[in-house]
C-alpha cells in the first residue's frame, strides 16, 4: 500500500508542475470573467434579469462540463500516458517496485484529482462572481444545490477519462488520441440529438447528470440507473484499458 501511496503522490506531483494546469485555471477563470460581464450587459443594456447568484454557477458547470474540462482532460490524459509511452518515461517508472496494476490506478487517480480541483475551482469562482454581481437571491438551499451539482460531476467525468486512457493505449500517438477522442465526443453529441430516445446511454447524456440532483422533486431511479450505467462504463473502460497497457512492452 505504500508503494501506491507513493505512485499517486508521484503522479500528482508530476501533473502539478504541467503548464497545462495553469492554463487550464486560466481559461476557466476568464470563461466565469467574460460569462458575469455578458450576464451584467444583458442586464443593463437590455434590462433582462439574466441569472442570479445562485442560477450562475449552475449555467457555468453546464456549459464547462461539455467543453473545456472535457478537452483538458483529453491534454492531461495524453501527456499522462501517451507522452510518456513516447518519452520511454513509461520504462523509467515500472522500475520502482509497484505492480502495473497499481501504477496505471495511480495515473487515473492523479487525472481525477486534477478533475476534481479543477471543478472546485470553477464552482468558488463562479460563487464568487455570482454574488459579487447579484446578491439578492443568495440563499443556504441554493448554496448546498450548487456544491452537490459540481461534486457529482466527477462521476461522469471519470467515464471521460477512461474513454480517454482506452484510446491512449489503443492509439498510442497523442495527436492520433486528440482528435479520435474529439471526433467520438462530437459523433456521440449528435447521436444523442437523432436518437434522443437511446441517448440516455451515452456518456455525453451523463455529463448533464447533475441536473437530477438539483430538482425539486429528485428523480432517485433516474439517478440510481445512471450511476449503475457509468459504474458499468467505467469497469468495462479500466479492464480493457489495464489490459492493453499490461500487454505492452516498455
Amino acid at each position: 500500500m505504500e508503494s501506491f501511496k507513493v505512485a499517486v503522490i508521484n503522479e500528482i506531483e508530476k501533473l502539478y508542475k504541467k503548464k497545462k494546469i495553469i492554463v487550464a485555471a486560466v481559461l476557466s477563470l476568464i470563461f466565469i470573467i467574460i460569462g458575469q460581464v455578458i450576464m451584467v450587459g444583458m442586464r443593463e443594456s437590455l434590462g433582462l434579469r439574466g441569472v442570479g447568484s445562485m442560477e450562475f454557477p449552475t449555467l457555468v458547470l453546464s456549459i464547462v462540463s461539455n467543453s473545456i474540462i472535457p478537452l483538458f482532460i483529453a491534454f492531461v490524459t495524453i501527456d499522462s500516458f501517451s507522452s510518456e509511452f513516447s518519452q520511454n518515461v513509461m520504462k523509467i517508472a515500472l522500475t520502482r517496485p509497484v505492480s502495473r496494476l497499481k501504477f496505471f490506478t495511480a495515473k487515473i487517480i492523479a487525472i481525477m484529482v486534477f478533475v476534481f480541483a479543477n471543478l472546485m475551482f470553477v464552482m468558488f469562482f463562479s460563487i464568487v462572481a455570482g454574488f459579487i454581481f447579484n446578491d439578492n437571491d443568495f440563499n443556504a438551499i441554493g448554496f448546498l444545490r450548487i456544491i452537490i451539482s459540481y461534486i457529482v460531476t466527477l462521476f461522469p467525468m471519470l467515464v471521460v477519462v477512461m474513454i480517454i486512457v482506452l484510446l491512449c493505449n489503443v492509439i498510442g500517438n497523442g495527436i492520433g488520441v486528440f482528435f479520435t477522442s474529439i471526433l467520438i465526443y462530437l459523433s456521440f453529441k449528435v447521436a444523442g440529438m437523432f436518437f434522443y430516445s437511446y441517448s440516455g446511454i451515452l456518456f455525453t447524456s451523463m455529463l448533464d447528470w447533475y441536473n437530477f440532483w438539483i430538482m425539486d422533486n429528485i428523480p432517485i431511479i433516474k439517478i440510481i440507473r445512471q450511476f449503475f450505467l457509468m459504474i458499468s462504463y467505467v469497469i468495462l473502460l479500466f479492464t480493457a484499458g489495464y489490459y492493453l497497457f499490461d500487454k505492452k512492452e516498455f
